[in-house]
């Protein structure tokens, strides 16, 4: 099978060889679509021959809820067996899929440039979440969604979804009124049309990591000098990786996992300032929290890491002590 890109997409094994780069991705739709991008630059960045290697992850076979599935990794622990037994050699991830916590063996190689990271309505009759009739019937996976949407919504019937993004769009007008989607997952594969409200970051920080993309490596791969870290370094892009890096760290602080009601907003302003805003939400939408702050961010990039790490850390830790544990399942008490 071949992508319109001409990446070769292969559902079987792929044997190493040399000028040939195997990156690991699920077989959805949008996760070819972006890997496919990926793989396109890194055969103009090294020379190599690319292909895609399918690899079926738990996430994708079952059907039970997200939550109760254990949230963070679900999609992500098979395609990392495969990288660790030398069935491909980087694996592309949704970042906002990928546990906080290291994994021995595996690096974090590249983050690209970040695309729109916010949620979606995508209702019946062109609608916005005001117009929605009340009592509504809402369509999503997400606890933080859930919770955003009632704590602006009581009356709405939030209601879990799977599968796929066709699959979920092509419930509303059925069964349901309307389905909140990630604006990226929308766009990557030209369902942008089906979007009748963008949710202003201000208003709904969403996941930590949403609307970027984590590129793994085997650590040695990444550390040495070769097509490997060349790839790595061509898909690299600074400011994504130092936004992402902050929101990863308040989840991590947190110890709470991609399912819990917790969003985050990073992003650099014009004087170089690195800005977090966490959010901790009650399931039910009646009560969160919100808390901000900021950092100058160096011009070293390891020192960039450590101040975005360090901001993420600092604004989790304001939100425990304001009381973030007794509104969500938060593994951090203070």
């Amino acid at each position: 099978m071949t992508a319109p890109s001409g990446i070769l997409v292969s559902r079987e094994p792929v044997r190493a060889r040399d000028g040939l780069i195997r990156v690991g991705t699920r077989g959805s739709a949008l996760a070819v679509t972006q890997t496919t991008g990926v793989a396109e630059r890194i055969a103009a960045a090294t020379g190599a021959e690319v292909v895609l290697v399918i690899i079926t992850t738990h996430g994708d076979t079952s059907r039970a809820p997200l939550s109760q599935l254990g949230g963070t990794g679900v999609f992500v622990s098979a395609l990392r067996d495969a990288l660790l037994a030398g069935e491909c050699d980087l694996a592309v991830h949704s970042l906002k899929d990928l546990p906080t916590g290291p994994c021995e063996g595996i690096a974090l190689g590249a983050i690209p440039e970040r695309v729109d990271p916010r949620d979606a309505l995508c209702a019946r009759d062109g609608l916005t979440l005001a117009e929605l009739p009340q009592g509504a019937d809402v369509g999503t996976g997400s606890p933080r969604r859930a919770a955003q949407l009632l704590a602006r919504r009581p009356d709405l019937a939030v209601h879990d979804l799977r599968g796929n993004v066709d699959t979920r769009l092509g419930r509303v007008g059925r069964d349901l009124d309307a389905v909140v989607l990630a604006v990226a997952g929308l766009e990557r594969i030209g369902r942008g049309g089906s979007i009748t409200e963008r949710f202003p970051l201000e208003d709904a920080p969403t996941a930590p990591g949403q609307g970027a993309l984590a590129i793994e490596a085997r650590t040695e791969d990444a550390a040495t000098p070769g097509a490997i870290a060349t790839a790595l370094a061509a898909v690299e892009h600074t400011d994504s990786r130092c936004t992402a890096l902050a929101e990863r760290s308040l989840l991590g602080t947190l110890e709470a996992g991609c399912a819990a009601p917790v969003g985050a907003w990073a992003r650099i302003d014009e004087d170089g300032r690195i800005v977090l805003a966490g959010a901790v939400y009650r399931v039910d939408g009646s009560a969160s929290l919100v808390r901000e702050n900021s950092a100058q961010l160096p011009e070293d990039p390891f020192a960039r890491a450590e101040t975005a790490y360090a901001l993420g850390a600092a604004v989790a830790r304001a939100l425990l002590d304001a009381g973030a544990a007794q509104l969500a399942d938060l593994g951090a008490t203070r």
